[in-house]
C-alpha cells in the first residue's frame, strides 16, 4: 500500500495586505509556513532592506564597510538596495528624530521619507525612532508628506496607536503594529486599531524580534502561535501578515560584531555577523514571517535564495 502524507487543510487564510501603490501584496497563505502540500502561499515572503536617515556611527565594520558609499545618503541607499540587492521593500528608520539623539522635527524627517518613497518603485515602510511620544508627531508628518504612496507607518504601540492609527486612517496609509513578545498583547493592539477605524486589511503585525541567542526562541514561538491561531482557530485578529525586524537585532548581538582580536575562537568577524543575520532570518521565515527586515547585502542575497528554495 502506498504511503499517503497526512494533510490538514483549512478554509482560514492570512489577509492579503496591499503595499505601496502597485501590485505588491503580502500574506494570503492558507497553510503554515511552506507547508505547500496542504495549501498555498500565493505571495512569497518579502525582504525589506533597512536604511537610515542619519549615518550610523556605531556599526561593525563587517556591515558598515559594504554600505560605506551610501550610509550618509538614504535616497542613494534605497536606490542601491532596489537596483543591486533585489529589495522587495525599503524600511526607512527615522533615527534622527530620537529625542535622545539629534531630536530633529517630524516635518524635516518627513521630507526624507517622501524623497525616499519618490526615489524607488517598490513600497516603503517608515519607522520612527521608537520613542512613543515623538513617533506620534513624526509619523503624522510622514502620513501627510507621503499622501498617495500607501507607506507602512510604525511602529504603532499601545501608548501611541491612536495618533499613528488616526494619521494612517486620514491619509490612507498602512500600519505596523508592534507589541512585546506576546500573542494576547498583539491581538489586543489589533483590536484597538480596528476599533479606532483602521481597516484590519491595512495592519501588519510586528511581534518584536529577538535574534539568534538573544530571544529568537520567544519570537519563533509567538509567530508560530499566531499562525496556528489564524489558520487552525480562524481567529480574525491574528490573520494579519507578520514582520520580523532581523537586521537591527542580529547586528546587536555580541557574537555578530565582536572583533576577532577580542574573541579569536569565534572565527572571522567579516563572516560571523552575516551568518548571524542569515540564521535569524531563516528561522523566522520558518516560524511564519511574511516580511523580513534585513541589513547586510550578502545576507539578503542568501536569504532570497532560501526563500526561492522553500517556495520551490
Amino acid at each position: 500500500m502506498a504511503f499517503e502524507v497526512p494533510k490538514e487543510t483549512t478554509d482560514s487564510r492570512i489577509r492579503e495586505v496591499v503595499l505601496g501603490t502597485g501590485d505588491v501584496k503580502v500574506g494570503g497563505e492558507n497553510v503554515l509556513p511552506f507547508y505547500l502540500w496542504e495549501g498555498e502561499m500565493p505571495k512569497r515572503p518579502l525582504i525589506a532592506v533597512e536604511i537610515y536617515d542619519d549615518s550610523p556611527s556605531d556599526w561593525a565594520e563587517a556591515v558598515a564597510g559594504p554600505l560605506s558609499e551610501v550610509l550618509s545618503d538614504p535616497v542613494a541607499w534605497a536606490k542601491k538596495a532596489q537596483a543591486e540587492w533585489g529589495a522587495d521593500l525599503i524600511l526607512l528608520r527615522l533615527k534622527s528624530t530620537d529625542p535622545k539623539g539629534d531630536d530633529k522635527p517630524g516635518v524635516e524627517a518627513a521630507k526624507t521619507a517622501a524623497a525616499v518613497a519618490e526615489a524607488v518603485t517598490i513600497p516603503v515602510i517608515v519607522y520612527g525612532s521608537e520613542d512613543v511620544e515623538k513617533d506620534g508627531e513624526v509619523l503624522k508628518a510622514v502620513a501627510t508628506a507621503c499622501e498617495g504612496k500607501n507607506v507602512v507607518m510604525g511602529p504603532a504601540k499601545e501608548d501611541n496607536y491612536k495618533t499613528i492609527g488616526a494619521a494612517a486612517l486620514g491619509y490612507n496609509q498602512t500600519v505596523a503594529a508592534k507589541s512585546p513578545i506576546d500573542v494576547n498583547l498583539a491581538k489586543q493592539l489589533n483590536i484597538l486599531l480596528s476599533n479606532l477605524g483602521v481597516d484590519v486589511g491595512k495592519i501588519i503585525v510586528d511581534p518584536t524580534t529577538g535574534a539568534l541567542g538573544y530571544g529568537l526562541e520567544y519570537t519563533y514561538s509567538i509567530m508560530e502561535r499566531f499562525k496556528i491561531a489564524a489558520l487552525r482557530q480562524d481567529d480574525s485578529m491574528t490573520q494579519m501578515p507578520l514582520l520580523a525586524d532581523v537586521g537591527t537585532e542580529a547586528w546587536k548581538a555580541k557574537e555578530a560584531k565582536a572583533p576577532a582580536a577580542d574573541e579569536p575562537q569565534w572565527g572571522d568577524e567579516m563572516k560571523r555577523g552575516v551568518l548571524w543575520e542569515i540564521l535569524t532570518a531563516t528561522s523566522l521565515l520558518i516560524a511564519g514571517a511574511d516580511v523580513i527586515i534585513m541589513r547586510h547585502p550578502e545576507a539578503i542575497k542568501t536569504v532570497r535564495k532560501v526563500i526561492d528554495s522553500l517556495k520551490g
